[in-house]
């Protein structure tokens, strides 16, 4: 009641509340805030990057601690692009470097091959989100708008956390069931990459 201007300024009340942090790329988001995020979910961990591949590199035994977090009974589920669709080829021509997409989602493939027979990881291919790049982590999510000619660390990075029902966590979350709903195993035929 003294200074309204001064605690409306200290304190989020409006939509822009579920926005923890923002980062002008995604490669200035800490590895360590990535680490914790994984380490601390219970309950769910969906990687909706069209390739994923930077995760493999930059979070040390990546592999090991999806394992773990299924064994634990926390979800875990990737979204990757089609290596060999017209959109992939499209958005290569886009960014223009020289480790394609293509590329970085097969060394993904590879590396969820290597922990396809755990229970609780499955893995779909989408052909809807190669702009738009969602992590969730229970009720914390990273969300990367990526931008034309420009590859995924250089996106603007947002860390959200979920604060309220249909604000900006939860309609990046259904956009992501969509793009699950509409997506199709990377494993044809293994029940671990059903629904």
């Amino acid at each position: 009641m003294l200074w309204p201007a001064a605690a409306r300024k200290a304190i989020k009340l409006g939509p822009d509340r579920e926005v923890v942090s923002v980062y002008p790329y995604r490669s200035a988001c800490p590895a360590s805030l990535w680490r914790s995020l994984i380490t601390n979910a219970t309950n769910e961990l969906t990687f909706a990057g069209y390739t994923n591949y930077f995760l493999w590199l930059e979070q040390a035994r990546f592999g090991t601690a999806l394992r773990r977090k299924a064994a634990q009974g926390c979800r875990v589920r990737f979204l990757v692009g089609e290596p060999d669709s017209a959109l992939t080829r499209a958005r290569e021509e886009d960014e223009g470097v020289p480790l394609t997409l293509s590329t970085r989602i097969r060394v993904t493939l590879a590396e969820l091959e290597k922990i396809r027979n755990q229970s609780g990881i499955e893995a779909r291919f989408s052909g809807g989100h190669a702009h738009l790049s969602v992590f969730r982590f229970d009720d914390d999510m990273i969300v990367t708008p990526l931008l034309t000619h420009r590859v995924g660390h250089d996106a603007p990075t947002l860390h959200l956390r979920r604060c309220q029902n249909d604000g900006m966590f939860d309609r990046f979350a259904s956009h992501v069931e969509e793009l699950w709903r509409n997506g199709t195993s990377v494993w044809e035929g293994d029940r671990h990459g059903q629904a």
